[in-house]
């Protein structure tokens, strides 16, 4: 190994600490954070078995299952967002962007619309159908950009395109079935679709963890391929690699990431978008760094946007989504305004 190998090891491992840090820290800003404050000693107190009951319901039932599915989402979103950039070779690839988020939105709002008179959206069933129908709907937008950006292969740049279509058509979808819809579900839909953390409860932890303990692994087995595909096609196609198969796979994980993501934070945007981006400036392009980074700097995210979601026009709550958009946008326009 040489001595820049070793230096980037160092670098990666030192802001990985760092970044680990904060999360942890934030996990107990957030506890404390809500309509109920909860002094820190309290926080301490009651994760020690020592607190009081109604502590313990407010942290253990309500706001924990909150923050793991917070971090969860991050991670997810943040290793779609870094995966569609290497495939595509473009640094605007999104989920939200390409209109994945929006075909897993398109699908929640269906099964939700189809199975609301016979199956409640509280119930067991429906909180494990739902991550399921989210990336029905996630494959079949991805599957639809791709069989449209076909053309002797896949170009990136028409991928993105066709995405960006896809993505206002699917939304106008989803608000045709919105406007058919109770109120009250109306109201619902509206909230999560701006990207909200809705039944944040054990449940719904246990029926999204076992995707991303599934989908992350199977990324980082890829790592080298997705570090080959960002050299074009061309050169990766000398160095060996499968180009379209491998592009094909990659695309898959970070739909399915998406779409479990979308199942259970609804359709946060611009997240996948910002994060791979300032894990590639802090590390540079290799992604046996960029993806554990990424992950890190997503649950980071998510937790720091719930927080302020929770605190600025407190005791109303702003959904996540909203946050990440105030946070992300100005990045988002930096980034066209210098790739123009």
């Amino acid at each position: 190994m040489n001595h820049n190998s070793k230096s980037k090891k160092k670098k990666f491992i030192g802001i990985s600490l760092i970044l680990t840090a904060l999360i942890i820290i934030m996990i107990f800003v957030s506890l404390r954070t809500g309509v109920i404050s909860i002094s820190f000693q309290e926080v301490i107190e009651t994760i020690f078995q020592n607190g009081s009951k109604k502590n313990e319901l407010i942290l253990f039932e309500f706001r924990l299952p909150g923050i793991i599915l917070a971090i969860l989402i991050g991670i997810g979103l943040a290793v779609s967002g870094a995966i569609l950039q290497g495939i595509t070779q473009n640094e605007l690839a999104e989920p939200g962007i390409m209109g994945i988020n929006t075909g897993a939105g398109l699908a929640i709002v269906l099964y939700l619309f189809l199975t609301r008179a016979w199956l409640p959206t509280s119930s067991a069933l429906s909180t494990w159908m739902m991550p399921i129908a989210a990336m029905l709907g996630a494959l079949f937008a991805a599957l639809l950009i791709y069989i449209l950006a076909w053309k002797k292969g896949v170009n990136p740049i028409r991928l993105i395109l066709v995405g960006i279509g896809i993505n206002a058509g699917f939304a106008a979808f989803i608000t045709i079935f919105q406007l058919k819809m109770d109120p009250q579900d109306y109201r619902q839909v509206t909230v999560w679709l701006s990207g909200d953390i809705w039944n944040a409860n054990w449940n719904t932890v246990i029926a999204f963890l076992p995707w991303i303990l599934i989908l992350i692994p199977l990324v980082l087995r890829k790592l080298e391929t997705l570090n080959v595909l960002t050299l074009g096609d061309d050169l990766a196609s000398g160095l060996g690699a499968n180009v379209e198969k491998d592009r094909r796979t990659l695309l898959i994980l970070a739909v399915a990431l998406a779409g479990a993501s979308v199942s259970a934070g609804g359709a946060i945007a611009f997240l996948g978008l910002i994060v791979p981006h300032i894990a590639r400036k802090i590390i540079g392009p290799l992604h046996q760094y960029i993806i554990p980074l990424s992950m890190l700097i997503g649950a980071l995210l998510i937790i720091t946007a719930d927080i302020v979601g929770k605190v600025i026009l407190a005791p109303t709550e702003i959904p996540i989504g909203i946050v990440v958009s105030m946070l992300s946008a100005p990045y988002f326009i930096y980034l066209l305004m210098k790739s123009a």
